[in-house]
């Protein structure tokens, strides 16, 4: 065999070997510190659940560079629930590009019912306590109703959704929904249609005072007088589902966003 056959071989072997082994490396580079997103020991999920939900989670984080994290306890220890998940994040150091990365947690405590949603770093800004109101709008009807799987894979798919949009807009706001937009559309080219079929039959140039003889018309002036006001007052309805326990640092130095209901 000639040499520079030997030479092709070996090139050849070092592209197979390169083949096989380049999507296990891709794969601990994509989540090189995330290895786990549901922590259910509480035991909400059943294991065909708990595993539905790691996969949709690794799959959206990696979207975001953000790990969407779930926790369920019976219980905090005594501790208050924020500070259990300060600790969490000082002490497990999760993130999905980094230790101390950026996560977005869902906490739920099923001895006090309490739900929190915490944002660290990219998150703290871009699923901030105004969009964690959003979505803790939209689980807590599942959480109370004990459909908990239902409850997570919003929060995970939600948050990925709010992220997609730039800090301080609303991601909830009429504009940004397909259905406004294709109204408006249609809207905007029946107004064009419209106004083009107008100025094809030609200008009127007919109007009120075209047949008015202003000589011998009686009508001189005319007015409106205003006679009185009422004004009527109504109770704003109270918000008995309103959030609490918005963002802070922990306790190792690291600010997030956060929001805590009942369920």
């Amino acid at each position: 065999m000639s040499k520079a056959r030997k030479i092709g071989h070996f090139f050849m072997l070092l592209s197979i070997i390169f083949v096989l082994f380049l999507p296990r490396i891709t794969a601990q580079a994509e989540s090189l510190n995330q290895k786990q997103f549901v922590y259910d020991d509480a035991k909400l999920l059943t294991n065909e659940e708990k595993a539905e939900l790691e996969a949709l989670s690794s799959k959206l984080s990696k979207e975001r560079n953000t790990a969407f994290l779930i926790i369920t306890v019976n219980g905090t220890k005594g501790k208050n629930f924020v500070q259990y998940v300060e600790d969490f994040y000082d002490e497990k150091a999760p993130g999905y590009d980094k230790p101390h990365g950026n996560p977005a947690i869902l906490f739920i405590d099923m001895k006090n019912r309490d739900v929190h949603i915490a944002g660290y770093k990219k998150a703290e800004d871009y699923l901030d306590n105004k969009r964690i109101d959003l979505v803790l709008d939209k689980i807590t009807p599942d959480l109370s109703n004990g459909d908990y799987f239902h409850a997570f894979s919003k929060f995970i798919t939600l948050s990925h959704e709010y992220m997609g949009y730039r800090p301080g807009i609303s991601p909830d706001n009429l504009v940004f929904k397909w259905w406004f937009q294709l109204l408006i559309a249609i809207g905007v080219a029946g107004l064009i249609v419209g106004l083009m079929a107008y100025r094809s039959g030609g200008r009127v140039t007919v109007n009120s005072h075209t047949y008015l003889n202003s000589n011998q018309s009686r009508i001189i002036n005319k007015s409106d007088r205003f006679v009185r006001q009422t004004v009527t007052k109504q109770k704003k309805p109270s918000n008995n589902n309103s959030s609490s326990g918005g963002g802070g640092i922990s306790r190792g130095g690291h600010s997030h966003s956060g929001g805590s209901r009942k369920f």
